[in-house]
């Protein structure tokens, strides 16, 4: 799965991306947009997405680095501006771990005490 000239790859969140689909933004920039999750893990769960259309970090390569660090910093940015003290940040990378859209993304999670081991 990959972009093409008409923008991302058809996933809910490539329709995100392109506008068709409304979403609860809470941060937008050239590189990703954050929003609020739909069905929420917690009090506070934000997914952070590229623009590029990376299907999950485990396709992620050398030439996506400055991008997967500018993901965490979003990450880290929306967690505060939400007000949370601490905070989980999730990347499923394959169906296996659990991921259902084929679209690199970070959740970022908050408003509760968090358990470990996660799952």
């Amino acid at each position: 799965m990959s972009g093409s000239a008409s923008g991302p790859v058809d996933t809910i969140f490539g329709r995100i991306l392109r506008g068709e689909i409304p979403c609860d933004a809470v941060y937008s920039d050239d590189l990703c947009l954050a929003f609020r999750d739909v069905a929420p893990q917690a009090p506070v769960h934000l997914l952070v997405i590229p623009r590029e259309p990376v299907p999950s970090l485990a396709e992620a390569g050398p030439e996506h680095q400055a991008l997967l660090g500018h993901l965490l910093l979003v990450a880290a940015r929306v967690a505060r501006e939400q007000g949370l003290e601490g905070f989980r940040t999730v990347i499923n990378s394959g169906a296996v771990a659990g991921q259902t859209v084929f679209h690199l993304h970070v959740h970022v999670l908050g408003g509760r005490a968090m358990a470990w081991p996660p799952g």
